[in-house]
């Protein structure tokens, strides 16, 4: 009999309510890109993943300021999981909590920090498509530059699977819904 660990439960789940939304909602049948969706999010219900890219120094970095300043030093080893860890972290913001990237007044102007974050996720997933790898767990070019060109539709999806989790929870009266509310 095969154990059924937290971790596959969740991957279950979240597969699931990936395929739902990007094919039922959105009329995207795409495995690859489901798939991506599906392991981000297992990868971010862990805090730790949020801050894996680390300073030259040795520091976290947890600010999309701070990691594109990154990008333009030599030193860092791998460049293509430096910008996809911008991608990823810039579609999860923008999908699953929009609400904390409203327009914010900075002096006499507004600034845009829903579009800033859509448009370095897209030039980040971009960045990494075209860089090469040598590790087989990294996914292909191929799906990051969907990415690249699909990031709004995307965060759409993210956004809608975090609003199916809450009905999911609300239904069951269960608690569920505490990573996404």
């Amino acid at each position: 009999m095969q154990s059924r660990s937290p971790k596959n439960r969740l991957r279950h789940y979240f597969a699931g309510l990936s395929e739902h939304v990007f094919q039922t909602h959105l009329g995207v049948v795409d495995t690859q890109l489901t798939d991506y969706i599906t392991d981000m999010l297992i990868r971010f219900t862990r805090s730790d993943h949020l801050h894996r890219i680390l300073h030259r120094r040795g520091t976290e970095l947890d600010k999309m300021a701070d990691m594109l300043l990154e990008t333009e030093q030599d030193q860092y080893p791998d460049h293509r999981e430096l910008h996809r860890q911008i991608g990823d972290m810039a579609l999860f913001w923008t999908g699953i909590f929009p609400e904390s990237l409203r327009p914010k007044p900075r002096g006499q102007t507004k600034s845009n920090q829903f579009g800033d974050y859509c448009w370095q996720g897209k030039r980040a997933y971009l960045i990494a498509s075209r860089l090469q790898t040598g590790d087989v767990e990294n996914p292909s070019g191929a799906v990051l530059k969907r990415l690249a060109d699909q990031f709004e539709m995307c965060a759409l999806g993210l956004k809608t699977i975090r609003q199916q989790w809450k009905e999911s929870a609300e239904e069951t009266g269960g608690t569920s819904g505490i990573l996404f509310t």
